[in-house]
């Protein structure tokens, strides 16, 4: 059995640059990441940081490399209670202009074999950039699909 991968790749209406600050900025990933504040800003070896709404620290990761606007990786450790105790694994951003366009594939990979995680992120990844392609394009994110009920590391 390989291990699990999960890629995702869209176009969106918006230079690398806007795409670049989105991913990174946490005053901005607020916006379309249904509440959560995501700070990315930094070097290799600086910290990629996450906040839930409810102000819990939800990741506190490596950054890998970063590469503006064009390349941007990460250590991916949920910190949730409920969630598996697996180790890390990894997130990939990659950018490239086409046309006007921003070519965006996000990679998630370097899961153990039976990853309950990347069951978990394969559903969310997809929520959240379709958020983020429709916050750069309208101004406006998604609202999340998923109960809560059924999503217990959200609370």
């Amino acid at each position: 059995m390989s291990k699990p991968k999960f890629v995702y790749v869209t176009f969106i209406r918006a230079t690398p640059e806007k795409v670049w600050e989105a991913i990174t900025s946490s005053d901005l990933t607020e916006k379309y990441w249904f509440g959560y504040r995501v700070s990315a800003e930094g070097k290799p070896g600086d910290r990629i940081t996450a906040m839930s709404p409810a102000g819990q620290k939800a990741h506190d990761d490596p950054i890998l490399e970063s590469d503006p606007p064009r390349r941007l990786v990460y250590g991916w450790k949920p910190l949730y209670k409920d969630v598996p105790n697996e180790r890390a694994s990894r997130v990939t951003f990659e950018l490239k202009s086409i046309k006007g366009q921003t070519r965006l594939t996000v990679t998630h990979d370097d899961f153990d074999e039976g990853s309950r995680i990347f069951e978990m992120i394969s559903s969310g990844w997809p929520a959240v950039l379709s958020s983020l392609k429709s916050f750069l394009e309208t101004g406006q994110g998604l609202e999340p699909t998923w109960v809560e009920e059924e999503k217990p590391w959200l609370k």
